[in-house]
Parts: C-alpha cells; structure tokens; sequence
C-alpha cells in the first residue's frame, strides 16, 4: 500500500509543530504513561490499561516491521522543537475488502491544542499523494466528541454508526463511522511538507 519512499525509518513528515516519524524504542516510556492513561486508553480498541512495557515492545516491533512492508503507517508524533518526545500516535491501516482505516491517540497533557488535526490533514495528505488510495475510513467512540471535532475538521464526513469490537475493553461498543475521499481530498489545502532527511 505504501511505497518505497515511507518504508526507511527516516522518512517524517513535518507540518507547522510537529515531526511525524517513525516510532522507535526510546518512545516505548512516553507511550506507556501517554497511552497507558485510563482517559487515553478507554477510547481505544487494542490499549488495554493497565499497559504493559511488554504490549508497548511488541507495538513498537509491529509498527516498525509494517511501516518496512508497506502495509501500513503508524508514526510517532513529535513536537518540532523536541523531535526524540512522543507525545501521540497515528496509523494508516490496509484492511482486506474495506478502505484503509486511520487512527490515532494523543497525550491528554496536549488535548485541545490542535495537534491532532495537524498531524491527520498530514498523513491524509501523505496516504492520497503517495499510495494512490481512493479512500480512507476513520471511526470514534459514540462517547468521544473531540475524536469526532477532529475527523470532521479534518474533511471527513458521517457514514453511519456500527457496533465495532474492543478488544482491549472486553466488549463490542457503539462508533460513528467516517469517511474521506479522494474528491474531497483534492478540494482541500494546505499540504505539509515532506522529507526524508532525518
């Protein structure tokens, strides 16, 4: 799904605050006091809470050897200022018979700075210029309204509601469903820069 050009660990993306980089094993700490906080986890599907430093390793593992394949993108995200300090996550995910779906998390210390949004209109632009994808899916928890603000200041648009499993929360749970494609896309602005210089 990905070429060449996102598959070595020194590609980033750079937009107006952050770096999106490949993640790495000196993020594996941020991502457990980040990602293990109950208010970050209980949103997401596969982050079980408590988290454990043996999950975060085989995230990292997994990230790392899909993001060489090309079969998905997941990239740390990074303050400009303090590019080696995750301080969120967000993916690309090919899905067989459905579109590629996106997620991500972030940090509650950053909630309602923006950073989100930049760092989704960025892998959207990366995903629509780079792959040749058509499509992208994204879902939120029906109980989380800022995931929702973000996809649709993103350009996304409503598709519907689904009952989706979370694994990490033991239960199948409510989500509304979104959509973003490449029509829609192109009607957009504002592209980040690229690079593959580390």
């Amino acid at each position: 799904m990905f070429p060449d050009l996102t598959r070595d660990d020194v590609f980033r993306i750079e937009t107006r605050r952050l770096w999106l980089r490949w993640p790495t094993a000196k993020d594996r700490d941020a991502i457990l006091k980040l990602a293990g906080d109950p208010s970050v986890s209980a949103m997401l599907a596969r982050v079980p809470h408590p988290l454990a430093a043996p999950a975060v390793d085989a995230f990292l593992l997994q990230a790392r050897s899909q993001n060489a394949a090309g079969t998905a993108l997941t990239l740390a995200l990074a303050p400009r200022a303090a590019p080696g300090s995750l301080v969120g996550v967000i993916s690309i995910e090919g899905r067989a018979g459905a579109p590629p779906e996106l997620g991500y998390w972030l940090g509650r210390p950053y909630w309602g700075s923006g950073l989100m949004a930049e760092a989704v209109t960025a892998l959207c632009h990366a995903f629509f210029a780079y792959t040749g994808g058509t499509e992208l899916a994204a879902s939120a928890r029906t109980v989380n309204p800022a995931s929702r603000r973000v996809l649709e200041a993103c350009g996304f648009l409503p598709a519907g509601s689904a009952i989706m499993p979370f694994p990490a929360r033991g239960a199948d749970l409510p989500v509304d469903l979104y959509r973003l494609d490449r029509r829609r896309w192109q009607g957009s602005s504002s592209e980040p820069a690229m690079t593959e210089a580390a």
